[in-house]
């Protein structure tokens, strides 16, 4: 794909655009699907943020979601009639397609900063994160990043800051949960060598080898592969109690269809980018009895779960999937600091956005160390069940009661 495919989307009223592009010749025309905000005809500002993430191809149904979390959060706030700076304010949404490339994703980084975005949200995809980060750093833009590799926030920028835990504390929980409460003596990983998937998958090995469990084989893929039958074959060899992946569900759900076709007992376990209604869908009857962990509480039990829910089902016509929620969260944060300074410049709101005490829809105390990482932080294990992904445990965040756990079949 090239750069020129590039979508840009905006959040505001089309009434303002026609009224505010009167008598003026030479401006630029709006890209297809935006307009101006309606406070911009109001005498008020318009505030950018900017957000990237796969829009198009096997990742699309990610950023889909998490940019309708987003949209969400900035029609809510819209409709706030937010003054910042003693002047009526507007939130504009740019949202782009980084197709999870991150030479793209760089290049989107640069677009942002000359469109003089005042926050980012995004990108989703580590890989994509990690070196767009650079660049929003030089520019002095905060991003709050789905990212979840340790790597992000490790930087030493005091630009960057996420929407979920980090690997380092899924893959811990899960490499202990797999070798205690799983009981798997033997295991195998495999990881598609993105930035999230070989990390997750390296943060679950130190795990399982801390908890006393044996990795008898790592092998690696790519977030592209879909035949997964020469790894597999070599897999069934050393007959392991668990098999591990990192990485996205276009790969773990054909994955998990031939683990099954090829004999093997042992379950796929995986991480978030597995729990979805995709894996699902994919995988088919195959998908039972796979394992996934997600950052968080489970939807039901957040603190506004049922209320976004419902919120979210009226607005874009399905279910709340895995990411929308965490997206929404991070753009009120970002809002939030920006009412807090009481400035929509990022060198004024930066500050506050680090020590941002917000109460939101996954967290009643969404809260940053000095990294940028979140430390109200649990994680939720699931294991598919009657084609749903079903509650197998939650471990920290605030759960009231974990639910209780029950062992591979």
């Amino acid at each position: 794909m090239q750069f020129t495919k590039l979508t840009t989307v905006t959040i505001a009223v089309a009434a303002a655009l026609a009224l505010s592009a009167c008598g003026k010749k030479d401006d630029a025309a709006a890209p297809a699907g935006a307009s101006a905000p309606a406070a911009a005809a109001a005498g008020g500002d318009t505030v950018k943020i900017g957000f990237a993430a796969p829009l198009t191809g096997p990742q699309a149904h990610y950023g889909e979601e998490y940019k309708n979390g987003v949209t969400l959060a900035i029609e809510d706030a819209n409709a706030e009639k937010p003054t910042i700076g003693g002047k009526p304010v507007t939130f504009e949404l740019n949202a782009q397609d980084d197709q999870a490339d991150p030479k793209t994703a760089t290049q989107l980084a640069q677009k942002m900063v000359d469109d003089k975005v005042s926050g980012i949200i995004g990108h989703f995809n580590s890989g994509c994160a990690i070196p767009a980060s650079k660049i929003y750093s030089d520019a002095g833009i905060p991003m709050i990043a789905m990212a979840t590799s340790p790597v992000f926030t490790a930087q030493g920028f005091k630009n960057t800051f996420r929407s979920m835990t980090s690997d380092t504390q899924q893959g811990s929980v899960m490499g202990k949960f797999v070798v205690d409460t799983l009981k798997a003596k033997k295991i195998v990983i495999v990881d598609d060598r993105t930035a999230y998937g070989q990390g997750l998958a390296d943060e679950f090995e130190k795990a399982v080898k801390a908890a006393g469990g044996d990795v008898a084989k790592r092998e690696f893929t790519n977030d592209k592969a879909t035949d997964f039958a020469a790894i597999l074959t070599s897999i069934k060899g050393v007959s392991p109690d668990a098999v591990f992946y990192g990485g996205a569900d276009a790969q773990s759900a054909p994955m998990a269809k031939q683990m099954k076709r090829l004999g093997l007992k042992a379950p796929l376990i995986s991480g978030e980018m597995t729990k979805t209604p995709n894996f699902l869908q994919l995988a088919g009857k195959e998908a039972e009895g796979s394992i996934a962990s997600l950052a968080g509480l489970p939807l039901e039990q957040m603190p506004k779960g049922k209320e976004y829910s419902d919120k979210y089902k009226a607005r874009f016509k399905t279910d709340v999937a895995t990411y929308s929620p965490y997206g929404y969260d991070a753009t009120r944060a970002l809002i939030q600091a920006m009412k807090d300074a009481n400035s929509t410049d990022p060198k004024a709101y930066l500050p506050v956005l680090a020590k941002i005490k917000y109460s939101g829809v996954t967290s009643a105390n969404w809260t940053y160390d000095d990294k940028g990482d979140l430390k109200d932080g649990g994680i939720t294990v699931y294991k598919v069940e009657g084609g749903q992904w079903k509650v197998m445990q939650t471990i920290g965040g605030g759960a009231a009661a974990p639910a209780a756990a029950s062992a591979a079949q």
